[in-house]
């Protein structure tokens, strides 16, 4: 989105000199991977204290308020991220607050991504998965990168998170993301955009992300992921490569399915 990195013409015409090997992911590499959150110590409520005042301390000049350096609820997700280390944790929390406020955040509205929207590239999905997950909807044929402004795409990705989080039902933490492969070309990759989306998470979502589906890839994806894979790093471990026979079987019921995937 913001910034994003479009691949060179040459990186394209490439793609098909680039070996690797895919191999079949094992039965337990298929399994749901939703990484829980830590539990909460005994001191969760001292430290999230000590978390506000430092915040307080060392950045008055961040905003307050509802995802502002004094959301206590915020704060202690972000404690569980960092495993309740109060350093890393202000350190963590001083980026996103600044990264909500310079990319306007608040801001973002179904009028401000129209435009972007409409190609049809990106959508938020009507139903829950069966493990009761907001579904974000990735046409990757759809992508084209220099078609539209990067900031454009970057917002419709946030605004998108930032609605999906909003339908988590209770006792849901995470979203899926379902990357839809079939008809893939090598003019539809962007590394950088798929990094900007996995960092994000990474950065400004932590533990939201539960799992990526990318759904029929072709041949030529292939080479394309083992140039991103490292650059995700431990995100990685979150993708799943599968068919749209096993999305229907094994993550929609018979009245959920997305309507491209019936």
């Amino acid at each position: 989105m913001s910034h994003s990195l479009r691949l060179r013409p040459s990186l394209a015409h490439n793609f098909a000199a680039l070996s690797s090997r895919h191999h079949k992911p094992s039965s337990e590499a298929l399994k749901l991977s939703i990484r829980c959150c830590s539990v909460a110590p005994e001191n969760a409520s001292k430290l999230v204290a000590e978390v506000k005042t430092r915040l307080e301390k060392q950045h008055s000049n961040l905003p307050v308020g509802k995802y502002g350096r004094d959301d206590e609820e915020m704060i202690l997700w972000f404690l569980k991220d960092r495993k309740f280390s109060v350093e890393e944790t202000v350190s963590k929390l001083t980026k996103a607050i600044n990264w909500r406020k310079d990319f306007r955040v608040s801001e973002l509205l179904e009028e401000s991504v129209k435009r972007v929207a409409e190609s049809g590239k990106a959508r938020l999905h009507d139903h829950l998965d069966v493990h009761s997950r907001p579904v974000l909807i990735v046409e990757g044929s759809k992508h084209l990168p220099g078609e539209y402004e990067p900031n454009e795409d970057e917002s419709l990705c946030v605004f998108l998170i930032e609605k999906a989080l909003r339908k988590l039902p209770a006792g849901q933490q995470q979203v899926l993301i379902l990357i839809d492969l079939r008809g893939f070309q090598a003019q539809n990759a962007d590394i950088r955009f798929l990094t900007f989306v996995f960092d994000a998470f990474y950065s400004y979502y932590p533990r939201r992300l539960g799992q990526v589906l990318f759904v029929d890839a072709p041949f030529i994806f292939k080479p394309f992921w083992q140039l991103v894979k490292p650059l995700l790093k431990s995100y990685a471990s979150l993708v799943r490569f599968c068919s749209a026979k096993e999305v229907k079987e094994e993550y929609f019921t018979a009245d959920t399915i997305p309507t491209s995937f019936r």
